[in-house]
């Protein structure tokens, strides 16, 4: 069976650390369904390059192509990754306002891993107070281990296998979560009131 991915990232910077931290948990999910006997389709949504069409969204209403295709990417996915550099303790704006335009129940039952980087550890409950709020909110399942990498992760090599364990045990977490779920069947808002209005006429009638 082949899972598809999505991997949301709002690195603002290249190289960008929020993007390396997004490409190590991407390689750790697909190693550990790759392991279950699965393989992986990933598509990777890099919002920088949308960030205006973004903001022209939330001020019109109407997404440009480009965020349609990401829109779609995401729709399209049994799963997502999404990772966002902190800011203020929380994520950034560029995060937060793409997932405001998304159209509505896209993220609904979807499993999601969530990750951040930041300049220190102090950042490290964004995960806990910002995201994982968010996602829940949006009725996505959230897987319940997050990674927050700090700028000293990346730097010496005990730091850095550190991460390396911290993702190995939230892609394990993930992947099996991901697994749980199957393939995702996106919810259709309208339809389900239509039809419980049918439903609630019809007992009505009777």
């Amino acid at each position: 069976m082949v899972t598809r991915i999505a991997v949301v990232t709002a690195g603002l910077r290249e190289p960008s650390s929020t993007r390396m931290l997004a490409d190590r948990l991407e390689a750790s999910v697909r190693e550990e369904l790759a392991r279950a006997g699965g393989e992986v389709e990933s598509a990777f949504v890099e919002l920088r390059p949308v960030g205006h069409a973004i903001i022209d969204a939330m001020l019109s209403g109407f997404p440009a192509e480009p965020l349609e295709e990401a829109f779609g990417k995401v729709a399209a996915a049994d799963g997502v990754i999404a990772v966002t550099p902190a800011f203020n303790a929380s994520f950034s704006g560029l995060f937060k306002a793409f997932f405001d335009v998304l159209p509505e129940d896209t993220l609904a039952d979807m499993p999601v891993l969530i990750g951040a980087t930041g300049g220190t550890e102090r950042h490290s409950l964004v995960l806990e107070h910002a995201l994982r709020p968010m996602f829940s909110y949006l009725h996505a399942i959230v897987s319940p281990r997050g990674v927050y990498a700090a700028t000293d992760d990346f730097g010496s090599r005990e730091s850095g296998a550190a991460l390396g364990e911290r993702i190995g045990r939230a892609a394990a977490d993930y992947a099996r979560l991901v697994q749980g779920c199957g393939p995702h069947r996106r919810r259709d808002s309208f339809t389900e009131d239509v039809a419980a209005m049918e439903r609630m006429l019809r007992s009505g009638s009777s």
